[in-house]
C-alpha cells in the first residue's frame, strides 16, 4: 500500500506522461488547423516538466516507488500494470520535457510559415507522450506498446513533408528497419515471460534492477526456474540487441538515421537528443541485469565499431544535418560501448549530457539552414541550403548562433569545462581499465574509442570552419547576391542560450575535471567504481584533450586555408568515407535485391504451386460436380422418368376400361372370371 506522499508522486508522474497526450487529443479533435495548437502543446510540455521536476525531487536517491493494479486476467495468469519510479526512470522522465520544451519554443518560430503547423504540434505532443510513457511503465507489455508508439511517432515526423519523395522514402526506411528491431524485442519479451512467468520488470530484475538474472552457471540460466538451457539467454539477448541496434542506430541497423534528416530540423533535434534514439540506450539500462559477460563484450565491440565507423563517415560529408546525424550514431556507439564495458553510470551520464549539446547543435543547424533558404529564395539560386560548401563566414552574421555552436562543438568533442568532457572521460577511462583485465586483444576497443574521439574533434572543427569562418562562399562567387541574416527572434535565441548553459559542466558537477563528482554518476553507484589514483585517470584525459586540440588546429589549418596542403579528396579511404562505407549501397544491391528475388520466388511459388494445387482441386471438384450432374440427369432422373412413363402407360391402358359402356364392363368381368377359373384349374 502506497503512502500518501508516494501516491501523490505516482499521480504527478501519470499526469506528466498524460498531459502531452491530452494536448495531442485536443489539437486533433478541436483545433484541427488552428495556430493555437502550438500554444496548447507548449503549455502541456511546460506542465509536464513541472510535474516531472516534482517527481524527480521525490524519487531521486530515495526508495523505489512501484505502483501496480491488475490489468487483465487470462485463465490463472494475472497481468499487472503500473509505474516503476527509480533513478533511471525519473531521470529520463525529467530529461524528455527539459529537452522538448526548448524544441517546442523554437518550433513556434521555425514552423510558423508551414502549412502543416498544427499537424506538426500534434505529432510532437504524441512523440513526447510516447517517450514519457516508455520510461516509467513497469512491465514489458506496456514497454513494448510505448516502444511501438515512439517508432510510429517518429515515422509521422520524419515523413512530415510527405509531398517530398525523399521524405516518404526516409520514413519508410526508418519504419521498416525499426520493425526488425521490434520483432527482436517482442521475441525477447515472449522468452522472458515463458521462462519466468511474469512481465513485471521489478520481479524480473529485482528491486534495484540487479538481482535475479545476473548469474549463469554450468551452462544453465540461474533464474526462478531451474535447468533452463542457456541458449534462451542468448536468444533473448539477440532480440534485445536488435531492438537497441534499430532504435539507437547501431551497426548494422544504423542507416535509417542519416536519411531521417528529411524531417524538420526541430524534429531532428528531438529525435537525436531525448526521444527516439535515446530509447535504445534506456532499454539497455532497464534490462541490464539480463546480460552475461560474453554478451556485454559483444555490446562493447559493436559500440566501438559503430562509433568509429560513423566518425569516419562524418569526416567527408557536406550535408550539415547529415554530419550531425553521423555524430549522433557515433556518440550512441560510445554509450553502447560503455554499457558493454560495465560503465553503466557513465553510459547514462553521457546519454543525458549528449541530449543537451546535440539538441543545441541541431537547433543551430536549423537557424543556419533557415537563413540559407532565405538567400536561395531571394536570389533564385539552385543550391542545397544544407550543403556546408556554400556557407562560410557566418559568425559575423549570426553571432549568438556562432557562440552557441562553439559551446555545443566543444561539448561534443569533450573538452574541459563542458559536460561532454565529464561523461566521455568516464567512458574512456573505464574502457581502458576493462580491457587491461581481459588481455591484449581487448585493447582494440578502448583504442578505437580513443581514435574516434580525435576523429570527432576533426570533423566537428571542419564543420565549424566551413560554416562560420572564412568568407561567405556564395557572396564571393556572386557579389550581387542579396544577403539578409540574423539570429532571429527570442523564440530562436532563448532555446540556444538555455541549451548552451546546460552543455557546460556546472549543471552536472562542481568539478570541471573529475567525472566521479557528477551527481548523475554517483547516484547510479556503479559496481566497478575506479579510484582516482588509477593511472588512467591522468593519462587518458591528458592524451585525449592535448591531441584533440592539435587535431582541431589541423582541421582549421586545412579548411581555413592557412596551409598550402589540403585534405585528399580522392583515394580509397576518402571514397569509403564519402560513400558511407558502401553499407547502404550493399543493402540496396544485395540485401534488398535478395529480398525482392525471394519475394518474387514466393510469389511464383504461390501462383504456380499453391494456386496450381488449389486450381487442380478446383478443377477436380468441377469435374466431379459435372459427373454427378450427368448421373443425376441421366441415371437418377432417367430411372424416375422410366417409372413415370410405365405408370403413365399402365394408367392409360387401364383408363380404356373405364369408357362408360356396360357391355365392356360385362366382357371385363367375364374375362376376369375366365382367368381365375383357368388359374384354378392349372394350380
Amino acid at each position: 500500500m502506497l503512502s500518501h506522499t508516494d501516491a501523490q508522486t505516482v499521480s504527478f508522474a501519470i499526469w506528466a506522461v498524460a498531459l502531452p497526450f491530452v494536448a495531442f487529443a485536443l489539437n486533433l479533435l478541436l483545433f484541427g488547423k488552428s495556430k493555437i495548437a502550438a500554444l496548447i502543446s507548449t503549455i502541456a510540455i511546460v506542465a509536464s516538466l513541472v510535474l516531472a521536476v516534482k517527481v524527480f525531487l521525490s524519487v531521486w536517491n530515495a526508495p523505489v516507488i512501484h505502483a501496480q493494479t491488475t490489468w487483465f486476467i487470462i485463465g490463472a495468469t494475472k497481468v499487472q500494470a503500473g509505474l516503476l519510479l527509480n533513478n533511471l526512470s525519473v531521470l529520463m522522465l525529467l530529461l524528455v520535457p527539459v529537452i522538448a520544451l526548448p524544441v517546442h519554443i523554437y518550433s513556434i518560430a521555425y514552423m510558423k510559415a508551414d502549412e502543416g503547423y498544427s499537424r506538426y504540434f500534434r505529432y510532437l505532443s504524441l512523440f513526447c507522450f510516447s517517450m514519457l510513457g516508455l520510461v516509467v511503465v513497469d512491465n514489458l507489455i506496456l514497454l513494448y506498446a510505448f516502444w511501438e508508439l515512439v517508432g510510429f511517432s517518429s515515422y509521422l515526423l520524419i515523413g512530415f513533408w510527405f509531398t517530398r519523395q525523399s521524405a516518404v522514402m526516409a520514413n519508410k526506411k526508418a519504419f521498416i528497419m525499426n520493425r526488425i528491431g521490434d520483432i527482436g524485442l517482442l521475441t525477447a519479451i515472449i522468452i522472458l515471460y515463458t521462462l519466468f512467468g511474469t512481465f513485471d520488470i521489478q520481479a524480473l530484475f529485482g528491486k534495484d534492477g540487479f538481482v535475479q538474472l545476473s548469474n549463469i552457471a554450468a551452462g544453465m540460466w540461474a533464474g526462478p526456474h531451474s535447468a533452463i538451457p542457456a541458449v534462451w539467454q542468448y536468444v533473448a539477448f539477440a532480440g534485445i540487441f536488435l531492438a537497441v541496434a534499430a532504435k539507437s542506430a547501431q551497426f548494422p541497423l544504423h542507416t535509417w538515421l542519416p536519411d531521417a534528416m528529411e524531417g524538420p530540423t526541430s524534429v531532428s533535434a528531438l529525435i537525436h537528443a531525448a526521444t527516439m534514439v535515446a530509447a535504445g540506450v534506456f532499454l539497455l539500462g532497464r534490462v541490464y541485469p539480463l546480460f552475461i559477460e560474453s554478451e556485454l563484450t559483444i555490446l562493447a565491440i559493436v559500440g566501438a565499431f559503430t562509433a568509429f565507423m560513423a566518425a569516419t563517415i562524418a569526416l567527408t560529408q557536406n550535408d550539415l544535418k547529415r554530419i550531425l546525424a553521423y555524430s549522433t550514431i557515433s556518440q550512441l556507439g560510445f554509450m553502447v560501448l560503455a554499457m558493454g564495458v560495465g560503465a553503466y553510470a557513465s553510459s547514462l551520464f553521457h546519454l543525458v549530457t549528449h541530449a543537451f549539446f546535440k539538441c543545441l547543435l541541431f537547433l543551430v543547424a536549423g537557424i543556419v539552414i533557415h537563413q540559407m533558404k532565405h538567400i536561395k529564395d531571394d536570389s533564385n539560386l539552385d543550391i542545397d541550403p544544407q550543403n556546408i560548401l556554400y556557407m562560410g563566414g557566418l559568425r559575423k552574421k549570426l553571432p549568438l548562433t556562432f557562440i552557441a555552436t562553439i559551446i555545443g562543438a566543444l561539448a561534443l568533442i569533450g573538452l574541459p569545462l563542458t559536460s561532454g568532457y565529464l561523461s566521455k572521460d568516464g567512458i574512456l577511462i573505464q574502457a581502458f581499465d576493462w580491457a587491461e583485465s581481459r588481455g591484449a586483444i581487448f585493447n582494440i576497443i578502448p583504442y578505437a574509442a580513443l581514435l574516434t574521439s580525435w576523429l570527432t574533434a576533426f570533423y566537428v572543427a571542419r564543420l565549424v570552419v566551413k560554416v562560420f569562418f572564412g568568407e561567405f562562399r556564395l557572396h564571393k562567387a556572386n557579389p550581387h547576391i542579396h544577403i539578409h541574416m540574423g539570429d532571429g527572434s527570442w523564440l530562436y535565441k532563448a532555446p540556444l542560450v538555455f541549451l548552451a548553459i546546460c552543455s557546460l559542466f556546472p549543471l552536472f558537477s562542481n568539478s570541471p575535471i573529475f567525472y566521479e563528482d557528477a551527481w548523475i554518476y554517483k547516484s547510479f553507484l556503479p559496481s566497478n567504481f575506479l579510484a582516482r589514483e588509477n593511472l588512467y585517470h591522468i593519462i587518458i584525459p591528458a592524451l585525449v584533450n592535448i591531441l584533440a586540440v592539435v587535431v582541431m588546429y589541423a582541421a582549421f589549418a586545412i579548411y581555413g586555408k592557412r596551409n598550402a596542403w589540403a585534405f585528399p579528396q580522392a583515394g580509397l579511404l576518402y571514397r569509403l568515407s564519402f560513400n558511407e562505407w558502401y553499407i547502404d549501397r550493399f543493402y540496396s544491391r544485395v540485401i534488398i535485391k535478395f529480398v525482392m528475388w525471394f519475394s518474387n520466388l514466393l510469389y511464383w511459388f504461390d501462383k504456380k504451386v499453391v494456386d496450381g494445387v488449389v486450381d487442380l482441386f478446383t478443377n477436380m471438384g468441377i469435374a466431379l460436380a459435372k459427373l454427378a450432374a450427368w448421373l443425376d440427369r441421366n441415371i437418377v432422373d432417367g430411372l424416375l422418368h422410366l417409372v413415370s412413363a410405365v405408370v403413365q402407360s399402365i394408367g392409360n391402358f387401364a383408363r380404356r376400361f373405364q369408357g362408360g359402356k356396360v357391355q365392356y364392363y360385362l366382357y371385363s368381368m367375364l374375362l376376369v372370371v375366365a382367368v381365375v377359373f383357368i388359374f384354378k384349374m392349372i394350380f
